[in-house]
């Protein structure tokens, strides 16, 4: 059966290809095999167990100086002897992370059709997230498939002119929010389920931008125990990022206060659990901010500026920057205005209705036959859009016929 590679580096990327791993082996029209590239092996495998799913091919990594240009080297020589090897129908790859770009260099310089998940997303502002946006913008201009989380994505693409076909799918993380919270999962940490049990409102904190480290992060942390200060009902969760200055940081702030837990990163279905518990996020996540509207949970966005403008848009999110003067106003006014905490909670999810997962599974065979109509009648080319990698290489389309 032909064979599409799915390249992933990271927990985020790991939640959201999951969906589509699920709905290509429900379909069983082509064969999805998982790649790590070794950048966060083990949450890419914590990650992938909450789906029931495990890594099919992982890469070892010999990280010395933690630098890009290290992690960027070694990616792609892994990969491009594994691609070489193996010369899979297409490479998937998702969203913009160092693994994201690496992967999608590695297929495309292979002349391998590169399909880009969660395509599309821009902030604007290429030093926020940094490199994230950059690297986004990169990966469309060599990908022969591009799969839009949402409407603005989709035309972001287009404004752009890029060469590969758009779809727009809806974003994979929504399947995978109600395919973990319709589980019934044991508690990782019982402390959870014990704020979760309390009829306490709980409020999700996450800051783990590097753009968010050192001052802004103090800005964000003093508005926190504020906020456990003003409201003595509230309970207050932040799962720390595990760099160890960061954790240090987050621990003088807060770990004192008696209704603050600060934990190590959680389990997949322990963050989705609370998250579906909360009454409020405060987040610099991009997948938090959408993952939370599927709950019903209105978002602070501790960011200047947000490529994920639809949830703001909709109403389901507010973007507050680090500021605590603007944090803490936006909060007061969701803590203490009922009206106001229903109408952000009762937003329709922008980011789709949990079938992207099948609906990229689709596009991916569309683009495969369209490959197989090229190496039937080669003159057919010029007639699809989408076809920028087989008519830069003739000899691709008939290795896509090979699997």
């Amino acid at each position: 059966m032909t064979e599409i590679h799915i390249v992933v580096g990271t927990r985020p990327e790991a939640i959201k290809i999951a969906p589509l791993v699920l709905a290509a082996r429900a379909a069983g029209r082509i064969t999805p095999v998982i790649v790590a590239t070794g950048q966060h092996p083990t949450m890419v495998a914590e990650a992938l167990a909450a789906f029931g799913l495990d890594v099919d091919v992982a890469l070892t990594l010999d990280r010395r100086t933690g630098t890009q240009p290290e992690l960027v080297t070694q990616i792609l020589t892994g990969l491009d002897a594994h691609l070489a090897a193996t010369n899979p129908a297409a490479v998937v790859v998702h969203g913009d992370t160092t693994s994201t770009l690496a992967g999608a260099l590695a297929a495309f310089w292979r002349r391998i059709p590169v399909v880009h998940l969660e395509a599309g997303l821009r902030s604007g502002d290429l030093a926020s997230p940094f490199p994230e946006e950059a690297n986004r913008r990169l990966i469309g201009q060599i990908s022969q498939l591009n799969l839009a989380p949402t409407t603005r994505a989709e035309e972001n693409l287009r404004r752009e002119g890029v060469p590969g076909d758009i779809v727009h799918t809806g974003n994979t993380v929504v399947d995978a929010a109600l395919a973990v919270a319709a589980r019934a999962y044991p508690a990782g940490d019982p402390r959870l389920d014990e704020i979760l049990a309390g009829g306490h409102r709980v409020v999700l904190v996450t800051a783990h931008r590097r753009e968010s480290w050192g001052e802004p992060l103090d800005h964000i942390l003093g508005a926190v125990a504020t906020l456990h200060d003003r409201y003595p009902d509230l309970r207050i969760v932040l799962p720390s990022h595990p760099n160890p200055d960061v954790r240090r940081q987050v621990d003088t702030a807060l770990a004192h206060l008696p209704r603050v837990l600060v934990t190590d990163p959680l389990p997949y279905q322990d963050l989705t659990r609370l998250l579906a518990g909360s009454y409020l996020v405060l987040t610099d996540s991009g997948g938090l901010q959408e993952e939370a509207p599927t709950f019903g949970v209105p978002v602070l966005v501790l960011r200047e500026v947000t490529e994920r403008m639809e949830a703001v848009e909709a109403g389901c999110a507010h973007l507050v920057g680090t500021d605590p003067a603007v944090i803490l106003a936006a909060a007061d006014q969701l803590l203490t205005d009922p009206e106001r905490h229903r109408q952000m909670s009762t937003v329709v999810n922008p980011f789709g209705d949990g079938t992207a997962g099948a609906q990229a599974e689709e596009a991916i065979v569309r683009m495969l036959r369209a490959e197989r109509a090229i190496a039937a009648a080669p003159e057919l080319s010029s007639l699809l859009p989408g076809a920028l990698v087989a008519q830069a290489s003739p000899g691709l389309a008939q290795a896509t016929t090979d699997h």
